[in-house]
């Protein structure tokens, strides 16, 4: 998708860093022949490595998806211990060698805390530099309300998710519109039923990657990657008029959430920058639902600190 000017656009052309450990050497090698052999116009170099100082010389978008799964019988904090330090390593690397204005997107979970923890082991990157991907979710939102209303997931926009990237995060569609024939409608208005909204809807998205991992036995691949590349190519290239997406962003203490959190919020991006949207009316179902994800954040940030110590 990289390659094919997806994330950056049909008149950019790209230099692919790979990096994996390694073990995978040798299957990381096996995709840069692939690659090579795709013949893309676009994809004017491939580096492919074990060594992160190398990987990330010169970088202007760092994509981590890189981390350590939680194994059957970890707990949290065995989790967490193992990413901080992946992260830690990775933040290095980054602030030492990348372009100066590299932007970076975490995939690997624990999504907001691995981007917390490599945002304060590379200070020079500036914090509204450094996010995670909440953007699968979103995508996932915006395919539930089109498949429940049967309409093209086009014309469904501005489905929030609030928080953090796990089962406590909060899909809103109190703002989200649907384009009909006769103009833009709410989407609570369409779906006319509120028991579904504030239930199995908010459910099904919170735990779509489960059910995913259940189905096929592995963790989403095409939609975590296809929503990487919408997430990087919105903060890049910009977010259509009248339309906000959800990204997780450092947070500046917009919406009644602690500052100093990696947490979703709904943003537009313009000129290479986003921008949380201000002014959304929150009712007590949803500040409930936002003070709950938010507290989760806090608890993994704890625990994040104390295996640094």
């Amino acid at each position: 998708m990289i390659a094919r000017g997806i994330m950056l656009g049909a008149d950019q052309p790209v230099i692919l860093h790979m990096l994996d450990i390694p073990p995978a050497a040798e299957a990381l090698n096996g995709v840069r022949m692939e690659l090579v052999d795709a013949a893309f116009p676009l994809l004017k170099g491939v580096v492919a490595t074990t060594d992160v100082v190398e990987a990330c010389t010169g970088v202007n978008v760092a994509v981590m998806v890189g981390g350590f799964p939680r194994k059957e019988g970890m707990e949290r904090k065995d989790v967490m211990s193992k990413n901080v330090s992946i992260y830690k390593a990775q933040a290095s690397a980054l602030e030492a060698h990348a372009a100066p204005n590299c932007k970076v997107l975490v995939v690997a979970n624990p999504a907001n805390t691995n981007a917390l923890i490599l945002k304060e082991f590379a200070p020079s990157i500036p914090e509204k530099n450094v996010t995670c991907l909440t953007r699968l979710d979103h995508n996932r939102a915006l395919g539930q309300i089109s498949e429940r209303l049967n309409v093209q997931v086009s014309d469904v926009k501005n489905a929030i998710i609030w928080g953090n990237h796990s089962s406590t995060q909060y899909p809103d569609v109190n703002h989200a519109t649907v384009k009909t024939s006769s103009g833009e409608k709410p989407v609570r208005e369409l779906v006319a039923d509120d028991a579904w909204l504030n239930g199995e809807f908010i459910t099904t998205v919170q735990q779509r990657g489960a059910a995913i991992i259940k189905a096929r036995k592995f963790s989403s691949a095409l939609s975590a990657a296809s929503s990487a590349c919408d997430h990087i190519r919105d903060w890049v290239l910009g977010t259509p008029e009248g339309t906000f997406v959800s990204m997780g962003v450092y947070s500046d203490g917009s919406y009644g959430v602690p500052a100093g959190l990696i947490y979703s919020f709904p943003v537009t991006c313009s000129g290479g920058e986003w921008k949380i949207v201000q002014g959304l009316p929150i009712d007590e179902f949803s500040r409930k639902k936002m003070d709950a994800t938010a507290q989760e954040l806090a608890e993994e940030k704890a625990l994040a600190y104390s295996c640094l110590e």
